[in-house]
Formats: C-alpha cells, structure tokens, sequence
C-alpha cells in the first residue's frame, strides 16, 4: 500500500494574502516536521518546534501551522507557516509525539484560535 504524500489544500483551507496569513520562521534544528504539524514557539530563541503540551519552554502553547515539510535534524532551517487569520483542516493537522490526547489537540485548536487560525472539520 502506498502513503500520498500530504498537500497543502489538506491543511490549509482559506487564508487571506500571504503576507498577511504567513511568517517564515525557523525550524530548531534537531528536528524534523512535516506539512500540517503544529507548532510551538521556544520563547528564549524565538524557534519553532512541534507544539509539546507538557514542556515548559514555549512549545508548550500551539502558535501555528507548518505549511511545508523540513528537515532540520542537521541545522536550523526556514520554514513557511500559518501564522493567523486563517482556518485549517483537523483531519490536514499533524501532531508531534508529545500530543497524545483529545485534550491536548483541544487546548491546541483553542490556542490557535485565539492567534485567528480556526480548526474545522474537513467535510
């Protein structure tokens, strides 16, 4: 069985122009993410990495969505994002490992929500 490879109109499913919606940031490296993952933002270095519900670093709060896939397990790298105003698909979003319940997805949708990037279902 092959795996398709996740798109962009999975995740995202309005945004305004793209110099409102979306930042580029930079992925920490040691780290790999794919399209649709939720991000959380360190707060002493400003990098990104997937949203860690129990971590105390920043990551801990959902502050957006990866618009591309990046591999950074060797360095820093850029890395297109959701910033706000916009609504994603929750069947599009990707999770790190640190997310292992409904309430942790739930307390992401709500963070998200409050930045303008509303979660919808996919119909």
């Amino acid at each position: 069985m092959t795996t398709m490879a996740k798109e962009l109109t999975s995740v995202v499913l309005y945004e305004e122009e793209l110099a409102f919606s979306r930042d580029t940031l930079t992925l920490k490296s040691g780290n790999s993410v794919a399209i649709g993952t939720v991000l959380g933002i360190i707060t002493a270095s400003g990098k990104v990495v997937a949203y860690a519900p129990g971590a105390s670093d920043g990551s801990q709060n959902a502050a957006c969505v990866a618009l591309e896939t990046v591999d950074a397990t060797a360095a820093d790298k850029p890395i297109q994002v959701l910033a706000r105003h916009g609504i994603v698909g929750k069947d599009g979003l990707a999770w790190g490992a640190a997310v292992t319940t409904q309430n942790h997805k739930d307390t992401a949708y709500a963070a998200l929500k409050a930045l303008g990037i509303l979660a919808r279902t996919s119909v």
